[in-house]
Formats: structure tokens, C-alpha cells, sequence
């Protein structure tokens, strides 16, 4: 895993969280700047995956063992983009609400997904 890339990926899902759960307390259902914020943290997301699978591939090992380790990559990959599409089918304040849970859900998956490879020494 690169420390850089999932620092990157929990700092901006931590950073989506904030800015939907503002959007939450001020009524707000999900915009169309918010699903620009979605894509760019999916991105991250989805490039995380591509390096984790890449390095599995190529022979590094995670500490609690690769099934675990590509699950949780997929979950984590999937999180917001499901968050995203949730809040389509609700456009309410509750719509912003399910996108500040998935950025936060990607948060914890991040950190352990760090845990798991190894707490970066792998």
C-alpha cells in the first residue's frame, strides 16, 4: 500500500463527511458539486484498489491475508459511489446524511485497510 494514497483517500472522505453533513444540519439534499466531491474521492478510491490489487499481484503479502485484504479494498471502492447513488433515490436532507455516512464508512475501512497490509510495513 502507498501511506501517501490512503491518507489522501481518508482525509477527502473525511473532508466529503463534513461538507454533506453541513449540507445535512442546513436542510440541504445532495447536489450536483457534491457528486463532484463523490468522484473525486471514488477516484482516489478505485486508484487505491488498482495499487493494492497491482502489489498483490505482485507478490506482497498482507499481514491478515490477501481475501481480507482485496475485500476490504472492493468495500471501500464501493462505498461512496453507493452512498452517491442512495442519495439520488432520496432527495431529502437525508440524501446528504447517507453521503456523510459512506464518506465516514470509508474512513474507518481505510484505516483498516492500513491494518491489515501491515500497518504500512509491508
Amino acid at each position: 500500500m502507498i501511506g501517501a494514497l490512503t491518507v489522501a483517500v481518508t482525509v477527502t472522505a473525511l473532508l466529503l463527511a463534513a461538507w454533506c453533513g453541513l449540507a445535512t444540519a442546513r436542510d440541504q439534499s445532495t447536489k450536483d458539486w457534491h457528486f463532484v466531491g463523490m468522484a473525486v474521492v471514488s477516484v482516489l478510491a478505485v486508484a487505491q484498489l488498482v495499487v493494492g490489487i497491482a502489489k498483490t499481484a505482485g507478490g506482497h503479502k498482507a499481514d491478515g491475508g490477501d481475501a481480507l485484504f482485496l475485500a476490504y479494498l472492493a468495500g471501500a471502492a464501493l462505498a461512496v459511489p453507493a452512498a452517491g447513488f442512495m442519495s439520488l433515490l432520496e432527495r431529502t436532507r437525508w440524501g446528504s446524511a447517507i453521503v456523510t455516512a459512506g464518506g465516514l464508512v470509508l474512513a474507518v475501512l481505510e484505516i483498516r485497510l492500513f491494518d491489515i497490509w501491515g500497518g504500512g510495513h509491508g
